[in-house]
C-alpha cells in the first residue's frame, strides 16, 4: 500500500517483500490442493447453513486516467434465509441503497433519493442472483459466496492457487489463500476451526488499467439470528416513487 510518508513506506515495503518472498518463490505453478481443501470446506460449509446474518466493510479503487488511484469504502449487512430470501442494506462513500428479495420479487430501494424498483424473480436464491446480475447489473455484496455452489463459481477459471499462510482478521485467526485466473487475481482469508467462515476477500482486476482492487472485511457473522419474515418483504415509505428498472443496454 502506497503511504504518505515516503521513507516509512519504503522501509514497510522492504519489511513486507522479506517476509513474503520466500513463501511466494517456494510455491510451483499449478493449483495446490491444501488451497483448494480449505477453500471447498469453508463454501460448503456456509452453504448448509440455512439462515445467517454478515455485515461487512468494503472498499472500491477507481483508477483515474492520470493513473492515480482514488478509494471509496461503504458498509453492508446482508440476511439470507435459505432457499428464497435475501435482504442488504449498503451505505456508504458512493451508494445508500436497500435490496428486497420475498422469493417472488426483487426491490431496490434508495432512500436518499426515495425511489424504488421492484421486478418478478425466479424462486430461488442462485436463479436470483443470477438475475440481477445478467439482466439487472445488480450485485449483492459478497454475492458469489451466497451460492450453494459457490466453490465451483470461484474456481471456475483459475490457473493457479496456493496457500500464503496465516493472518488475523477481525480478530479472528485465518488461513491466508491466493488464487490467480486469466484476468483475476483473488485472495480469500479463511476462519479456522469448526465455523471455516470467510473473513476476507481481495479481488484485483487485472485487466484494468492499474489494476485496481475490491476488498471486503467481514465484521460479523451471526449463524443463529432471530430474523422476522417482514426483514424481506419491501414496503414503501410514505412519499417513495416507484421507477422502473433501466436495461443495461439503455443506459
Amino acid at each position: 500500500m502506497p503511504s504518505i510518508v515516503r521513507h516509512l513506506g519504503a522501509a514497510l515495503l522492504a519489511a513486507l517483500s522479506l517476509a513474503v518472498q520466500p513463501v511466494a518463490s517456494a510455491q510451483p505453478a499449478g493449483i495446490d490442493p491444501q488451497a483448494t481443501k480449505l477453500l471447498k470446506a469453508s463454501t460448503y460449509f456456509l452453504a448448509s447453513q440455512q439462515r445467517f446474518t454478515i455485515e461487512t466493510r468494503n472498499t472500491l479503487e477507481v483508477v483515474l486516467k492520470s493513473g492515480q488511484k482514488i478509494q471509496f469504502d461503504h458498509a453492508a449487512r446482508m440476511w439470507v434465509q435459505r432457499p428464497d430470501k435475501l435482504r442488504a442494506d449498503r451505505f456508504g462513500d458512493l451508494v445508500g441503497q436497500s435490496f428486497y428479495y420475498d422469493g417472488k420479487s426483487l426491490t431496490l430501494f434508495e432512500p436518499g433519493e426515495k425511489t424504488y424498483a421492484t421486478v418478478a424473480a425466479p424462486g430461488t436464491l442462485e436463479a436470483m442472483l443470477d438475475m440481477a446480475r445478467t439482466k439487472l447489473e445488480i450485485v449483492a455484496p459478497a454475492g458469489d459466496l451466497i451460492y450453494r455452489n459457490a466453490y465451483d463459481i470461484l474456481m471456475a477459471d483459475v490457473t493457479e492457487g496456493f496457500v500464503v499462510g496465516k493472518g488475523v482478521v477481525e480478530g479472528a485467526r485465518c488461513d491466508h489463500l491466493a488464487f490467480r485466473s486469466p484476468n483475476v487475481d483473488w485472495q480469500i482469508w479463511i476462519q479456522e476451526g469448526r465455523e471455516p467462515l470467510p473473513r476476507k476477500l481481495v479481488i484485483t482486476s487485472r485487466d484494468q488499467a492499474g489494476a485496481p482492487q475490491f476488498s471486503v472485511v467481514v465484521t460479523k457473522w451471526n449463524l443463529k439470528p432471530n430474523v422476522a419474515s417482514q426483514t424481506f418483504t419491501f414496503k414503501a415509505p410514505s412519499g417513495a416513487t416507484r421507477v422502473e428498472f433501466v436495461p443495461p443496454e439503455q443506459r
